[in-house]
């Protein structure tokens, strides 16, 4: 296993959607899972999608309480919201491809996540609260989007911009 290198925002590959993952080939499939935690723990964050270590596959993994020493590590292929809370609250959301940058992002406050897990089978979750907000970041990833694509105009161009070198 090896710590991948973590693409940064404007990569053009983290504005691309990326293919569903073909189950055929479990074993090189969990090769990269491996790789993809070692790398998310080594940076060190809570969560971390295929296509920010450059493959476009519909990939993540996530532990969200490692830091508190609660180890809850969770690979899934093919994910999908199933279903989602009415109700919307901002949060604060950090990102690896992103460094530096924390932006209030409003999401719905729970979710209902579906995917196919290393074993092959699918399975599904309710997840409330950061969990859910992290499955919902790396969704996004999934679908070519950042945490900038979820900010209003000029939020997103104040933070881009100081992220980029640009402001003045």
């Amino acid at each position: 296993m090896s710590v991948l290198p973590i693409l940064r925002w404007p990569d053009p590959r983290l504005a691309q959607p990326c293919a569903p993952v073909d189950l055929g080939d479990m074993a090189g499939l969990a090769t990269l899972v491996g790789e993809m935690f070692e790398t998310m723990y080594a940076a060190p964050g809570r969560g971390l999608a295929a296509p920010q270590v450059g493959h476009m596959l519909r990939l993540f993994v996530m532990d969200c309480g490692w830091k508190e020493g609660d180890m809850t590590p969770l690979a899934c292929l093919n994910p999908e919201i199933l279903e989602a809370s009415a109700t919307h609250v901002p949060g604060d959301e950090g990102c690896l491809s992103i460094p530096g940058v924390m932006a209030q992002v409003l999401r719905p406050d729970w979710v209902v996540l579906g995917w196919t897990g290393l074993d092959g089978t699918r399975q599904s979750r309710r997840l409330q609260g950061f969990e859910a907000r992290c499955a919902q970041h790396e969704l996004d990833h999934l679908d070519g989007m950042v945490t900038f694509h979820r900010l209003g105009a000029a939020d997103r161009a104040a933070l881009e911009a100081d992220y980029l070198g640009l402001a003045q």
